[in-house]
Parts: structure tokens; sequence; C-alpha cells
């Protein structure tokens, strides 16, 4: 074998070897922050579903004393800025919360229980969801298929 063919097929199997080292680390950052059923938020007491690098996350941001938007920010800047809210008109008050229940559906309510707002999602309902490093926040089905917030 001619020493230029040799040094390629050396650079392929070290780069071929590093990915495959690698990809399970990659696999396992994103699966880590996937969002299973039964998962809740409420205003003050917990924190954010975060996306994979941290940049951006899904909870509440508090806006008055006792009023609360459910939003994702930015959250890696000092002046978190919201990039996207559910029913922005009326904030909600402390003790409110939000749920991607055991039946596969995102509900926001506030104290008494009472829906505030809940995800279009069409389809099969959701078997988790996650927040992603563009800002989005998918509620995937079971079929691989989701909604983006």
């Amino acid at each position: 074998m001619a020493p230029f063919q040799h040094s390629k097929l050396c650079f392929f199997s070290l780069s071929l070897l590093l990915l495959l080292l690698l990809l399970p680390f990659t696999v396992t950052s994103q699966s880590n922050r996937n969002v299973s059923l039964g998962s809740s938020l409420t205003t003050g007491s917990n924190s954010p579903w975060l996306s994979p690098s941290g940049e951006f996350a899904f909870g509440f941001q508090r806006i008055t004393t006792d009023g609360y938007l459910l939003a994702i920010v930015f959250d890696k800047i000092p002046e978190r800025t919201v990039v996207w809210s559910a029913n922005r008109n009326n904030l909600a008050p402390g003790g409110s919360r939000v749920e991607l229940t055991t039946q596969g559906r995102l509900v926001f309510t506030d104290p008494s229980g009472n829906q505030i707002w809940a995800a279009n999602t069409n389809g099969p309902v959701a078997s988790h969801a996650a927040m992603l490093d563009t800002g989005n926040n998918n509620i995937i089905n079971q079929t691989g298929l989701n909604n983006t917030l």
C-alpha cells in the first residue's frame, strides 16, 4: 500500500473511531432534556425545563408581584428575554401550574385548577416533550411527530 493511501486510511479510521466514541455522549445529553408525562412546573417553586445547552428555558416568568407568564426565554443572558408566551394578555396568579399530563396534553391551570391555556395538539397524544436549542418546545407523540410551541 502506498504511503499516501495508508495515511488516508489511518485518518479515516481515527475519525470514525472518534465519532463512535462521541456519539453516545451526544445522544445522552439530548435525551436528558426530555420532559416525561406527569411532569409539572409551578410559579416560583420549580426550575424551568431547559434546552440541552441551557440557552433557552420553558417555565414561568414573573412580570408583576403576583403576575406570571408561561414563557420560553433566553436564559443565559442577564435580562431574560421572552421569545414566546402563552396567554400573554392575561397574567397568571402565583400558584399557577403547567403540566404535561399523563394523558399527554400540555395544560396550564390557575391555583384552583381552572384551565388558562392548553397546547393545540392534534392527532395522537404526546409521549414526552423536549425543550430544544432552537428555542422551540416540542410536544412529541408516540409516532415521533411533534407540535412546536
